[in-house]
């Protein structure tokens, strides 16, 4: 089957696996704070929340290592897991797991990642928040084609650059330490291939963060958290025009909005349960779902989210918050200090844009008294805070759906994605003042480049959860926003783009050119 964006849009194309339900964002119940998109519905019984232990995906060990770097390899393939208990579902897993299994890097030491293709349709990877090579950036028609061969699959992006079977990403992690993640990033593809697992994180150290007295060991814990719906079989449900996910481009044209579920999972369980000491936990927090924005709260609020890094690496100073709003590819590094709850208790992560099931996440439950010998320093790391002054350049952008010819279409400045175009072109070394703004919620994500928030106009501020060096934006419906871009690291043929999966998928992309 070969079908382009505006065969998906044409009305009555696709076959909606399940039924829809529109999403009102719920918590505070604005529609400024709602996510952009629609609830699928999952269509057996689904667990007691709180009843499944939190999974902690394995550290990947190397292959082999030499005096400069640590070398991977990843098998992308199906496998099954038990994610809703007593069911089997299938998945699309980094060496069959879902999360994939993490990758622990040090700054300045070369990791180079080998990722062979055992599913049955191209794929291409992206390190979120990198600065890597363009050529291992995992543009969207970068390939690796499938080891069984296309079977007609994906036929409408061929004509890209494409390796067979196997390709091997060169990262230099020449960055801070950062809580980074890798996910699948082929072209009008990859809302279904995240959705079905292709997903997992990717941790930099260094000696600064290395050097601080933050909670380390058991104490310092992943969460991805992401949403999804489950079909009568067990399988994952997606509104495909393709049932089983193999050959279409993108989504029914009731879901371009964006895919939501009705079960949160953490860690790949639903709503799991974590048992702690009464300590300090640092948590490296996610949103890995298609389309859904979070806003993370504790309850009982004895205590609060201390925030010491972003995206991209650790803040200058720790941030205090009662509540967190984070959009898809975010991530926030908190600490939680569960010694202001007694020995027993049971605190809830809830999300309070959720309703029902969806404004929950998880729990922990405060089962043992011991010793920390950790702590929370008044000065994080060095930070440089930009100027407006320093930017060479000032753009504008219009994140919108616009026309693609005689229909319409998810669009920056009216335009979709098309690979041949150049739309940004930035010189290395310069600072931009980029300026978006959007019709729904847009979550902004840029490749390579780092950024730091200027403004809000609908909120007359920053929030202070915009703080630190960020590659992913949280923007809400009608919103403008002023962004700080530094271009640092590689030249070459990136990608900025709407990380609501559907919309990207649906065109909201553009090319970054760095000279």
């Amino acid at each position: 089957m070969n079908l382009n964006r505006r065969d998906v849009l044409r009305a009555g194309m696709g076959i909606a696996l399940l039924p829809l339900v529109p999403s009102c964002g719920g918590g505070d119940k604005a529609q400024y704070q709602a996510s952009t998109g629609k609830i699928l519905t999952s269509k057996i019984p689904l667990p007691k929340p709180f009843s499944v232990p939190l999974p902690i995906p394995p550290v990947l060990k190397p292959t082999r290592t030499d005096g400069t770097t640590d070398y991977y390899e990843i098998i992308q393939k199906r496998a099954t897991a038990e994610i809703i208990p007593g069911r089997q579902t299938e998945i699309w897993g980094y060496n069959g797991l879902f999360p994939g299994p993490t990758i622990v890097s040090r700054s300045g030491r070369r990791t180079r990642v080998t990722h062979r293709n055992e599913l049955p349709v191209p794929v291409a990877v992206h390190l979120h928040g990198g600065k890597t090579p363009a050529e291992h950036d995992g543009y969207p028609i970068d390939l690796i084609m499938p080891a069984a061969g296309m079977s007609g699959h994906g036929s409408h992006v061929m004509g890209g650059r494409v390796s067979n079977l196997q390709k091997e990403y060169d990262y230099p992690v020449d960055q801070p330490a950062a809580t980074l993640w890798y996910h699948d990033h082929r072209m009008d593809f990859t809302g279904p291939a995240v959705w079905r697992g292709l997903a997992g994180f990717h941790i930099v150290h260094d000696d600064v963060s290395d050097a601080l007295p933050l909670p380390k060991g058991d104490h310092d814990v992943p969460l991805m958290i992401l949403d999804r719906a489950f079909a009568e079989d067990g399988s994952m449900a997606y509104p495909s025009i393709s049932r089983d996910l193999n050959g279409a481009a993108g989504v029914t044209d009731s879901f371009t909005d964006g895919v939501m579920g009705d079960v949160i999972l953490v860690n790949g369980a639903p709503w799991p349960v974590m048992e702690v000491d009464n300590t300090r936990y640092r948590f490296r927090i996610l949103n890995a779902s298609n389309a859904r924005r979070y806003q993370l709260a504790l309850d009982p609020a004895r205590t609060q989210f201390v925030q010491v890094g972003s995206d991209a690496g650790l803040l200058g100073a720790p941030v205090r918050h009662s509540r967190i709003p984070i959009a898809p590819a975010e991530r926030f590094d908190v600490v939680i200090d569960f010694s202001a709850y007694p020995v027993g208790s049971e605190v809830t992560l809830l999300n309070t844009f959720g309703d029902n099931g969806t404004g929950q996440i998880m729990r922990f439950r405060v089962t043992r008294q011991a010793r920390d010998e950790s702590s929370i320093p008044a000065r994080l790391a060095d930070f440089e805070r930009l100027s407006p002054a320093s930017a060479t350049a000032t753009r504008k952008l219009n994140f919108t759906l616009g026309a693609d010819g005689d229909q319409m279409a998810w669009a920056i400045n009216g335009k979709v994605f098309d690979p041949n175009r150049a739309d940004v072109q930035s010189r290395l070394g310069t600072v931009e003042r980029w300026q978006i703004i959007t019709d729904q919620h847009h979550p902004l994500h840029i490749h390579m480049a780092h950024f730091q928030v200027l403004s809000r106009a609908n909120e007359s501020r920053v929030r202070p959860t915009d703080a630190g060096w960020k590659d992913t934006m949280d923007i809400p419906d009608n919103e403008l926003v002023e962004v700080l871009v530094k271009f640092t690291g590689y030249q070459g043929r990136y990608v900025f783009h709407c990380h609501n999966l559907e919309h990207e998928d649906m065109g909201m992309m553009g090319n970054l050119d760095v000279t």
